[in-house]
């Protein structure tokens, strides 16, 4: 079997991606970045970091472990970190293939990331994997909509997924939580915003989903 290829970097959007969403930045997802992010602890892992947008709102006494596997995207969440004077232990890999063992973080961060990776079932049975038991998913996607909405959504994806590395505004992600094992135990939703609803949440190994 030949090796698998590594993921190709995007580096026109690595430049542009900052640009492009500071406005969402700062009417929607920085709010909720702050509190998803902000109320994590211990060893805490973030998936996708991409240009490390959600860096700032860490606490200082989180340990924090970064994967990302656009080399581009990377390279700029090593600048972020470094500008804040923010520890990070950096790792180009993909979600669905964590290189940590069993049960080895206190929490999980992912922001923007379940739209975009390629088999968002098997990345959420690797954060299932490295999560301690009482550990938790806190989470920032933007999903399916409904109605005219979901429409629209589906229409957009194959250009947005061309301009976008690979993001489709129109997954049914906190269904794909639950599925995958998960208590959804908070979560909010921002339902007015384009190119769809975003949430924000926190969710939990649910036990009695086994593993």
């Amino acid at each position: 079997m030949s090796p698998r290829a590594e993921p190709r970097g995007h580096p026109l959007f690595a430049a542009v991606y900052d640009l492009i969403g500071k406005a969402g930045e700062e009417r929607v997802l920085g709010p909720l970045r702050r509190w998803v992010v902000g109320d994590a602890t211990g060893r805490v892992l973030e998936i996708g970091a991409g240009t490390g947008l959600s860096f700032p709102f860490y606490r200082r006494d989180v340990q924090l472990v970064a994967t990302e596997p656009d080399p581009c995207m990377l390279r700029r969440a090593r600048r972020r970190a470094a500008a804040l004077k923010l520890p990070v232990e950096f790792h180009r890999a993909e979600a669905e293939a964590l290189p940590f063992g069993d049960a080895s973080f206190d929490g999980v961060v992912s922001t923007l990331v379940l739209c975009t990776v390629a088999d968002p079932g098997r990345a959420l049975a690797e954060v299932r994997r490295v999560l301690r038991p009482d550990g938790a998913l806190r989470f920032v996607e933007h999903v399916r909509g409904d109605g005219w909405q979901a429409v629209a959504q589906d229409l957009v994806t194959p250009l947005w997924r061309r301009v976008g590395a690979g993001c489709h505004p129109n997954r049914p992600t906190v269904d794909t939580i639950r599925s995958a094992g998960f208590r959804v135990d908070r979560l909010e939703e921002r339902p007015k915003a384009v190119p769809g609803p975003f949430v924000a949440g926190v969710a939990t190994p649910d036990a009695a989903a086994g593993r």
